[in-house]
């Protein structure tokens, strides 16, 4: 089964998937926040997802930021909206960054390094890989 992963902000939310058996991430898509979970419900009555894994966002210090407050309300709204349904939060801290040394790494020009919904989604990856490691070590 699948997990989905969550790179949110209060505008855009990058959306990555793992493969069937849960082992590999990809970018799946990138939507406008308010529009999740519908977008959630609709993707749901056509695929088996294991759980939700949100993009938990923390200072250095490792105490909330403004966009803490938005994953925590997301994660309630999603919660009350499919309670059955696990939600992992996992750390976010560099996702951005890291995203766009993916992008550059893979040759995108800059031009379309700079559509904002590209580095969300593969954000969204590395939260995605993050948890599936965390996961494995976990074993």
């Amino acid at each position: 089964m699948r997990y989905l992963a969550f790179d949110m902000g209060s505008k855009r939310t990058g959306v990555a998937v793992t493969d069937p058996l849960g082992m590999f991430a990809q970018a799946l898509t990138t939507l406008e926040t308010p529009k999740l979970l519908p977008w959630l419900k609709n993707y749901l009555e056509q695929e088996k997802v294991k759980g939700l894994v949100l993009g938990f966002p923390l200072n250095h210090q490792g105490e909330a930021t403004d966009a803490t407050a938005l994953v925590l309300d997301a994660q309630q709204k999603i919660q009350s909206a499919f309670p059955n349904l696990p939600i992992f939060l996992e750390d976010e801290a560099f996702s951005s960054k890291q995203a766009l040394n993916t992008l550059i790494q893979a040759g995108t020009s800059p031009k379309k390094r700079r559509e904002k919904g590209l580095i969300d989604k593969v954000s969204a990856v590395h939260i995605l890989q993050r948890f599936l490691q965390n996961q494995t070590t976990a074993l």
